[in-house]
């Protein structure tokens, strides 16, 4: 039998978990922040940036508070890996400081305006190469050492769990998996699918979920569906199979644009915050785990909101 950390963390309990949106995109396209390489944890660094940081979380735990519903707050450190370190000019002990501090941001955003609640602090971690590109896919041994630095940090801060997220291959996944699970950490693995429901590698989702799982000594917590439509993968969740139960969290895209396109895009796409929440609703009923939910690119405040009453109206 896998090992797993179930027992550790309270959204497998079926209580309602929101997390948040479309981080970045919220900032290029709301607040015209300019991120280099996408990367977020920079604002980490300045007053100003901070203060933006605080603006996009904190109305998020406000509605976990107001809607008495847990919370999963991710640290803005999606790019915070060696490789995106180093494009961007920082060394292997910044990056590490840098993850340890966004903890420490995000436990003060806790102590601040979540405490009355469950809030998990989750160390969040994005794949080495491109979100929408397997490009080339390290050996689940080179995974698990390239991103061990991150997982280490994380484990020696106050982050409750990691969660690696718009995975795009399986020995990536494993990789991160094996890292968390000789570190103790419980892990969340969120896959990213194209239009027709297969991954950037050309895996079917069914088969990731169920390779990194057979791969893993201690499984991931739960699996998560990001950065995508739901229109892109509703057809591979039709018919109740065993490893749809593994997936306990979705955050998808407002659009329903490629990746591609989407990656071309000069004007943002935010959908209907209105729809996409009626689709959430619909996968709830096909998700029996279902339990974490927010938005991708493109989503918002908004979004989550609808979402979170669509997910309590489909129950």
């Amino acid at each position: 039998m896998i090992k797993n950390h179930h027992n550790r963390l309270p959204q497998l309990n079926g209580e309602l978990f929101l997390t948040d949106a479309g981080l970045e995109t919220w900032l290029i396209f709301h607040r015209n922040c300019a991120l280099r390489e996408f990367a977020a944890f920079e604002l980490l660094c300045s007053d100003d940036g901070q203060a933006l940081l605080r603006e996009y979380y904190v109305p998020f735990l406000q509605m976990a508070q107001r809607e008495s519903c847990g919370f999963v707050l991710e640290t803005p450190t999606w790019r915070a890996s060696p490789e995106w370190g180093s494009k961007l000019g920082y060394d292997l002990d910044q990056i590490a400081v840098i993850n340890r501090c966004a903890v420490a941001f995000m436990a003060e955003l806790r102590e601040q305006h979540g405490r009355n609640g469950k809030v998990l602090l989750s160390g969040n971690m994005g794949p080495r190469g491109d979100g929408y590109d397997a490009g080339e896919v390290m050996s689940i041994q080179e995974a698990e050492k390239f991103h061990g630095l991150q997982v280490e940090a994380f484990k020696s801060s106050d982050a409750d769990l990691v969660s690696a997220v718009t995975m795009t291959n399986t020995p990536e996944a494993i990789g991160i998996a094996r890292a968390a699970a000789s570190r103790d950490i419980p892990c969340v693995i969120s896959f990213t699918v194209e239009t027709d429901g297969y991954l950037p590698s050309g895996q079917k989702l069914c088969e990731a979920i169920e390779e990194t799982d057979d791969a893993s000594s201690v499984a991931p917590v739960y699996y998560m569906i990001n950065c995508a439509h739901p229109d892109h993968f509703r057809q591979e969740l039709d018919g109740g199979a065993a490893w749809t139960r593994r997936i306990g969290g979705l955050r998808a895209n407002a659009s329903r644009m490629s990746h591609a396109e989407l990656d071309q895009a000069e004007e943002l796409d935010d959908g209907d915050p209105i729809e996409l929440a009626g689709l959430y609703g619909e996968l709830r009923r096909l998700l029996p785990n279902l339990s974490v939910v927010g938005g991708c690119c493109g989503t918002d405040h908004r979004h989550v909101e609808h979402i979170c009453s669509a997910y309590r109206q489909a129950a």
